[in-house]
């Protein structure tokens, strides 16, 4: 895995407001419910992306099936997936105009 320097890290997140977050789960004990919680105490507007909660609300967000869904701009898009979903994903969110793919 590539290690990447905390300025650039500094740089990326620095650089983004709203992040779509995909994989997220209900389960407060997994790490995408953590990491949707935390973002959103340092201010980051987190939608939530999980196919089987959409329409539910998870952390006071309205969570959607998939990144088309969404109706507004998307900086950064977090996936928690496996990698042979990960591809599929990236494309779709280039073509939803994400910047960053986490």
């Amino acid at each position: 895995m590539p290690e990447y320097s905390d300025d650039l890290i500094k740089r990326v997140l620095g650089s983004v407001k709203t992040v779509a977050i995909v994989g997220v789960s209900d389960k407060d004990s997994r790490a995408s419910h953590f990491v949707m919680k935390y973002m959103q105490g340092k201010g980051y507007r987190m939608i939530p992306v999980n196919p089987q909660l959409a329409g539910k609300t998870l952390l006071g967000e309205k969570v959607y099936a998939d990144l088309n869904s969404i109706p507004e701009a998307v900086d950064m898009v977090d996936i928690f997936r496996n990698s042979e979903a990960a591809g599929p994903l990236t494309d779709e969110a280039i073509a939803i105009g994400a910047t960053v793919v986490w």
